[in-house]
C-alpha cells in the first residue's frame, strides 16, 4: 500500500522500506500542504528532493524563500534554487516551469545580494541567468527582467528597440509590468491609443506592488491623451485584458 493523500504524516522510514517514488511523495507532501500540514510537507517535500523530484526542490526554495511554513532563509532556498539548476531539462518538457523559474529566482539574488552570506551582488551573472531564462525557456518574467536592463542600460548598452522585443514578448504571455513598460514606450514614440491601452490594461491586472508605479505612468499618460484617443484606449485595453485570461 503505498503513501495516500489522506495519511496522516509523512514516514522517511516507511517510504524507504515501501519503495515509494520521489512523485508519490511529492504528491502527499502538495496533498499536506493544501490542508495546512506543512511541517509534514517540508519533510515529504525534503525527502522527494533528495531522491532528485524537481518539483519537490522547487516547492522547498518557494517556501524558504516567502517564509511559508518555515523561516524564511534566502540563503537556503538559493540553495535549492542552484541545485535545479544544475540539472539537464528540456525546454517544453513538464519540469521546464520549474526550471526557469529557479533560473529567474537564482538571478534575482544574484542582482541583489543574500545579506549575511557570501553571495555578493553579480549582476553579469545574475543577467546570464535572465537571459537564460527568457532565450530558452520564454519565461516572461526573465523577458522583462531584460527589457527593464536594455530601458536603462543596466550592465548592458541602452538599447530601447531591444527593450521593445523583450518587453513585446513578455507582454504577449500577459506580465502586466511587460504590458506598462511597453506602453510607456509606444505611446511616448506617438501611438497614443495603442500605449494607454496597454497602460490601462497593465494597471488593471497589476499585482499591489506593481500597482503604484504603473498608475502614476497610466494617469500621467491618460491626462495627456485626447479625449477621443482616451475613449478608444478605454475599449482597446478591455479586448487586451479578455486576451491575457486566455
Amino acid at each position: 500500500m503505498g503513501i495516500t493523500a489522506d495519511a496522516s504524516a509523512f514516514d522517511r522510514k516507511n517510504a524507504e522500506k515501501k519503495k515509494q517514488s520521489p512523485w508519490t511523495v511529492f504528491q502527499f507532501g502538495f496533498s499536506a500542504y493544501k490542508k495546512g500540514k506543512k511541517q509534514e510537507a517540508v519533510e515529504a517535500y525534503r525527502y522527494a528532493a533528495e531522491k532528485g523530484q524537481l518539483g519537490a526542490s522547487w516547492k522547498l526554495g518557494r517556501m524558504y524563500a516567502e517564509g511559508d511554513g518555515v523561516e524564511r532563509n534566502d540563503y537556503e532556498a538559493f540553495k535549492f534554487f542552484v541545485d535545479i539548476a544544475k540539472r539537464d531539462v528540456e525546454p517544453g518538457s513538464a519540469d521546464a516551469p520549474y526550471f526557469s523559474d529557479a533560473l529567474v529566482a537564482i538571478a534575482g539574488y544574484l542582482k541583489r545580494g543574500i545579506p549575511g552570506s557570501k553571495i555578493r551582488p553579480d549582476h553579469a551573472a545574475s543577467r546570464d541567468y535572465y537571459l537564460r531564462a527568457a532565450a530558452t525557456y520564454r519565461n516572461p518574467t526573465a523577458q522583462y527582467e531584460i527589457g527593464k536592463m536594455y530601458l536603462s542600460g543596466d550592465g548592458v548598452g541602452r538599447n530601447v528597440k531591444q527593450a521593445g522585443r523583450w518587453l513585446q514578448l513578455a507582454t504577449e504571455k500577459g506580465h502586466a509590468g511587460a504590458q506598462a513598460l511597453l506602453g510607456n514606450l509606444l505611446y511616448q514614440s506617438g501611438k497614443a491609443v495603442q500605449g494607454l491601452a496597454l497602460l490601462t490594461a497593465a494597471l488593471e491586472r497589476a499585482t499591489p506592488g506593481d500597482k503604484n508605479w504603473i498608475r502614476s505612468m497610466q494617469e500621467e499618460a491618460f491626462a495627456l491623451a485626447g479625449e477621443n484617443d482616451r475613449r478608444t484606449a478605454l475599449v482597446l485595453s478591455q479586448d487586451i485584458i479578455a486576451r491575457s485570461r486566455r
